[in-house]
């Protein structure tokens, strides 16, 4: 199998885990990780495509390709928290809604990231498109625009957003684990349609493994640093790695009916700022793409195990 993945994203270390500590082997597979450094719709293009049989993703980049069409099913829902509203010190900037009339630093238009924070805004009744000025950068450049003051907020992902919010003592306004967030994935794990249609072994193999790795990164995210630093460009020390997993949720791996029920509600938010289109059915939509490969006892059972197995160790 060939998984995709964006090896210098964090919310990704998982995959690294699974390669290393030999999960995807336990359940029989021999998988190809194939490096994707680009946008993640590129990602699930190649999915959808063939180039590729698997990969991760952020929710919010990939279900409007899939209301598209794209033949791409969303297994297993991986972790949440890796996005970050940040601004300097004395912006004035201490809440979403005091983003109207700034300017704020986003890697692309159609950036999930922005996309939350403009859903956030919609929620307040604050159009996102006329009232905020979403500037695009290379994500490099995010902390010179904000030091020229070309932009007075940053909407960003990690790792870059916990760095540039330690180098440059920014204050993070919001992120994606505030209120209901909390008990939601960003992130997930998309498998070729035709894949899990006639290989459903494979495809509940395959999902079991990032489940396996997501716990064991949440049980051990000191040494899931340690495998995973080699990929993050810039030579960013172990200790930050750790401390940014440990600031995701990746105890929280939803399949199934849950998976269904986080998907709809990003299906019904995005309407919200008319990026899904208002006649489509979150559920429908949702049960349409999130396949039922694992059952729920097996789930919690699994987690419930993996816990226990950390307290021996411990």
């Amino acid at each position: 199998m060939k998984l995709a993945w964006g090896q210098t994203a964090v919310c990704q270390a998982p995959i690294s885990v699974a390669l290393k500590q030999g999960f995807f082997k336990k359940y029989g597979l021999n998988v190809e990780p194939v490096n994707f450094s680009g946008p993640t719709d590129a990602l699930l293009q190649a999915i959808a495509t063939g180039q590729a049989d698997g990969g991760i993703g952020m929710a919010l980049r990939w279900l409007k390709p899939l209301e598209q069409g794209f033949d791409v099913d969303l297994t297993v829902g991986t972790h949440g928290g890796c996005m970050r509203l940040l601004a300097p010190q004395n912006s004035g900037i201490h809440q979403v809604k005091d983003l109207v009339g700034k300017s704020v630093a986003v890697s692309d238009q159609a950036s999930p990231i922005r996309n939350f924070f403009a859903i956030q805004l919609a929620k307040q009744g604050i159009n996102p498109d006329t009232q905020v000025n979403w500037l695009q950068y290379p994500s490099d450049l995010f902390g010179e625009a904000l030091r020229k003051g070309e932009v007075q907020a940053l909407a960003t992902d990690d790792p870059q957003g916990w760095l540039l919010k330690k180098a440059h003592n920014l204050v993070e306004v919001d992120n994606n684990l505030n209120g209901e967030y909390a008990h939601l994935t960003c992130c997930v794990l998309g498998l070729r349609g035709s894949l899990v249609r006639d290989d459903p072994a494979t495809a509940r193999a395959i999902t079991q493994a990032i489940v396996d790795a997501q716990q064991w990164t949440a049980d051990h995210p000191e040494e899931t640093a340690r495998i995973f630093q080699p990929f993050v460009p810039g030579s960013v020390p172990v200790d930050d790695i750790a401390a940014m997993l440990k600031e995701h949720t990746h105890h929280h791996h939803s399949t199934g009916t849950q998976l269904r029920s986080e998907v709809a509600v990003y299906v019904d938010e995005l309407k919200k700022i008319n990026v899904i289109r208002p006649d489509t059915d979150a559920q429908r939509f949702a049960e349409h793409y999130v396949p039922q490969l694992l059952t729920e006892t097996a789930t919690h059972q699994h987690a419930s195990n993996m816990a226990s197995m950390s307290n021996m160790s411990s």
